[in-house]
C-alpha cells in the first residue's frame, strides 16, 4: 500500500485566504488497508505541521523524545514525552517550537474502524484528553503494542488486516481505561439509541456545514428527524438543535483562532449568511463577541478566550494542563505538563506543499 497525506482542494475553500488546510490519508490501491504507521521521519513532514491544520483520518501519536508544544484545536500541550496521543476527523492540531520529536505515528480512515465500531467513542473520547506523561510500565506496554503494530504492517502476511484491527482495538481500549474514559463510553453505542446518537455526534463533530441539520444528519445515518431526535435526547439527554449549536459555535472558535478569515467569512463557513446574525449566536453561546474572543486568543498566545477557561501562554487557567496525575486509569488535576499517567496494567517549520511525502508501505516478506 502506499497512501499520501495530501491537501485537499475545493473543499478547503481555497479562494478564502488564510482558511485551514485539510489532509487526507489517500489509498490509490483498491484492495489496500485504509491504514499506516510509521516514524515521524518516514510518514514525512507533515507529522511535525506547524501550521493549523485538520484531518479527514485518525492519529494516534506515541512521542517518545523531543521538546515543544502540541497545540489541538484551543488548548496547547507542552510536551514531556513519553506521550501517547490521539486526534480525530475535525481536529485542528498544530506543533509549536518542536525539536527532536521522535516516536510513531499510526494513521487510519473511518473505515477500518468497521470491526470495532465502538472504538469510535473512545477514540472521539480519547481525543479531548490532555496528552499527560506516561509512567515506566504503561510506556512500556504502549511501545511492545505499537512495536506489533509496526511488525505487523511491514510484513504484510496473510490475515493482516484483521490482526491491525485487533491490535488497534486493544490499544485504544487500553488506552481509555488509563485516561479514565471506561466502559460505559464503549457500551453505549449498543444500543440502537445510542448508536444513532454516536453517528450524530460524529457527523456533527467534522466540521462540515452541510451536516449540520438535523434533517440533512437523519438523512445520512438513514433515519427519521423525529427518530433521531428521540434517539439523541435518550442518550444524551439534550436535543439535536443544542448540540448542533454547540458544534456551530466550536467550530467557529476554532476558526477565529487559528486562521486568519474575516468574521464575516468565518460566519459563512459556519452556515451563517449573515454576519450580524452570526455575531449574535456567537455572543449567546459563547459570552463574547467574535472580535472580543479574537483579541483574547491573540493576547493569550493561541488559547480560548477567557471566558471559555483556556490557555495562556501554553498553561490552562482551570489547572487542567499544569500539574495533573492520572493514577489507575483515574485524573487527579487533569494534566499535560508535570502530568504522569501510571497504571496501564491496572484497569511550526513546515511549509504548505500541494504534495507531501508519501507514506511507503515496505514490501511483502516471505
Amino acid at each position: 500500500m502506499r497512501g499520501t497525506t495530501v491537501l485537499s482542494g475545493d473543499d478547503d475553500v481555497a479562494g478564502q485566504p488564510g482558511a485551514l488546510p485539510m489532509h487526507r490519508l489517500e489509498v490509490p490501491v483498491a484492495d489496500a488497508v485504509p491504514f499506516a504507521i510509521g516514524t515521524f521521519d518516514t510518514i514525512g513532514p507533515m507529522a511535525r505541521a506547524a501550521f493549523p491544520h485538520r484531518h479527514t483520518f485518525y492519529e494516534i501519536v506515541h512521542v517518545t523524545d523531543g521538546r515543544g508544544v502540541h497545540v489541538t484545536d484551543l488548548a496547547h500541550w507542552p510536551l514531556r514525552p513519553p506521550h501517547l496521543g490521539f486526534l480525530v476527523p475535525g481536529q485542528v492540531h498544530h506543533w509549536e517550537d518542536a525539536a527532536g520529536v521522535d516516536g510513531s505515528v499510526v494513521l487510519f480512515t473511518e473505515d477500518f474502524l468497521l470491526d470495532h465500531p465502538g472504538d469510535r467513542a473512545l477514540l472521539r473520547l480519547l481525543a479531548e484528553r490532555p496528552w499527560p506523561t506516561l509512567d515506566e510500565r504503561s510506556a512500556g506496554q504502549a511501545e511492545r503494542l505499537l512495536a506489533d503494530l509496526h511488525d505487523e504492517y511491514a510484513r504484510g502476511a496473510g490475515g493482516c488486516p484483521s490482526v491491525l484491527r485487533a491490535l488497534l482495538h486493544v490499544l485504544v481500549v487500553r488506552a481509555s481505561r488509563l485516561y479514565g474514559v471506561g466502559s460505559a463510553a464503549y457500551d453505549r453505542p449498543g444500543t440502537r439509541p445510542g448508536a444513532v446518537a454516536e453517528e450524530f455526534t460524529r457527523l456533527i463533530g467534522g466540521g462540515d456545514p452541510a451536516l449540520w441539520s438535523v434533517g440533512a444528519c437523519a438523512a445520512r445515518i438513514g433515519v427519521t428527524p423525529g427518530h433521531l431526535a428521540d434517539a439523541v435526547k435518550a442518550a444524551t439527554g439534550r436535543t439535536p438543535g443544542q448540540l448542533v449549536r454547540e458544534a456551530r459555535a466550536h467550530e467557529a472558535k476554532r476558526l477565529l483562532a487559528r486562521t486568519e478569515l474575516t468574521v464575516r467569512q468565518v460566519a459563512g463557513r459556519v452556515g451563517f449568511d449573515d454576519a450580524a446574525y452570526f455575531c449574535r449566536f456567537f455572543r449567546r453561546e459563547t459570552g463574547a463577541s467574535p472580535g472580543d474572543f479574537r483579541r483574547g486568543v491573540e493576547v493569550r498566545g493561541g488559547g480560548a478566550a477567557p471566558e471559555d477557561g483556556g490557555t495562556e501562554g501554553g498553561r490552562a487557567e482551570d489547572g487542567r494542563a499544569e500539574g495533573g496525575r492520572v493514577e489507575g486509569g483515574r485524573v487527579e488535576g487533569g494534566g499535560a505538563e508535570g502530568g504522569r499517567v501510571e497504571g496501564w496494567g491496572r484497569a511550526r517549520d513546515i511549509h504548505h506543499d500541494d504534495r507531501v511525502q508519501s507514506i511507503a508501505r515496505p514490501r511483502r516478506r516471505a
